[in-house]
């Protein structure tokens, strides 16, 4: 994941711009090679059997846990450790946290970090920081998923990027993701739409393939996380079937409330055809769960017909100027006109 910070000597009018239009970032991994974080693990273990932080609690308690920062640099690192709201990227649904310049509203905002991390946190080389953290789930927390995570940017500026007019500084930042499920009426909801297709055709038909691309968008309208499937097929005329893809797991985990566009490819789409595209999404976990779109589009191979329609205008036009010649070399031929003397 990569975060951005403004460079000395920029105009703070802009940089203040410049942040509030920065996107979200993707997370890495948990470790970067260089360093990590990730669940502390138990007390005398060196390794954690947790691959991210999983908890629940009702509405007024407070969950105690700890992040483990790893450096597996030879030299000292400092970091700057906060907490922050996950997102899934709009297009694509990758998993995001929130930048250090954005501000959480919702469990990024119930993580406390200890004093002695409030500021930065410095790793010596090969070594290892514990930085102990509550969640306190507020009184009017919804029931559901929310998810987060513990984020550890390197204060080190590691190259510079021009957006603009603004030159900004990147840093590097890996995230450990956070899921808390507060107890209560949880609802798995899924839906497709806007089902879109788009397509390619070469000049001459059944030359080359015909291409299309196929958009959808996928919203959780739920309060749980759900991990979508989806099966995508078409349907030319009479029923005829031109596209058959079986169910399969997208490897995405869409949050509750998000939305994202994802794309697929259709390397050999009809050239000719009046076709219905059908795009259902499921979920493993929720076998109940169930949502379908479709959109038609004609399959016209233009240039052809074009080309067909130029053809026939012509012909048209020859056979009318024949047909003119014809029935003017029928007609009789006209008397000379006499004058006449008195």
């Amino acid at each position: 994941m990569r975060t951005r910070t403004p460079l000395y000597g920029l105009l703070v009018s802009l940089l203040l711009l410049g942040a509030g239009l920065l996107p979200a970032t993707v997370a890495a991994a948990a470790d970067n090679g260089t360093w990590g974080v990730f669940p502390t693990p138990p007390a005398g273990a060196a390794m954690t059997d947790r691959a991210y932080f999983f908890h629940e609690g009702a509405a007024g308690t407070t969950v105690a846990d700890s992040a483990t920062i790893i450096n597996s640099s030879d030299r000292e690192l400092t970091f700057q450790v906060f907490a922050t709201d996950a997102v899934n990227t709009p297009s694509g649904g990758a998993f995001a946290l929130l930048p250090v310049e954005t501000k959480p509203e919702d469990i990024g905002t119930w993580i406390a970090l200890p004093p002695e991390a409030a500021g930065t946190v410095t790793v010596p080389p090969k070594g290892r920081k514990d930085v102990p953290f509550t969640v306190k789930v507020p009184q009017d927390a919804t029931p559901g998923d929310h998810v987060g995570g513990i984020v550890v940017l390197n204060t080190e500026v590691e190259g510079v990027r021009k957006e603009g007019k603004v030159q900004v500084g990147v840093k590097r930042s890996v995230g450990a993701r956070l899921y808390f499920r507060v107890p209560g009426p949880v609802t798995a909801g899924l839906s497709v739409e806007d089902v879109r297709v788009s397509r390619s055709a070469p000049p001459l038909p059944w030359i080359q393939d015909a291409r299309a691309t196929i958009t959808y968008a996928l919203v959780n309208r739920g309060n749980v996380v759900v991990e979508p499937r989806v099966t995508v097929s078409a349907e030319g005329l009479f029923g005829r079937e031109v596209l058959d893809r079986p169910a399969r797991e997208l490897k995405l985990v869409l949050l509750p409330g998000q939305r994202v566009e994802l794309t697929e490819a259709w390397p050999d789409a009809p050239q000719s055809d009046w076709v219905t595209v059908r795009v259902t999404a499921g979920a493993a976990a929720h076998p109940d769960l169930v949502s379908a779109a479709e959109a038609d589009f004609v399959a016209v191979p233009w240039p052809a017909a074009g080309a067909l329609l130029v053809l026939a205008g012509a012909g048209t036009a020859l056979w009318a100027l024949h047909r003119r010649r014809a029935r003017d070399a029928e007609l009789p031929a006209s008397a000379p006109d006499v004058a006449r003397v008195h």
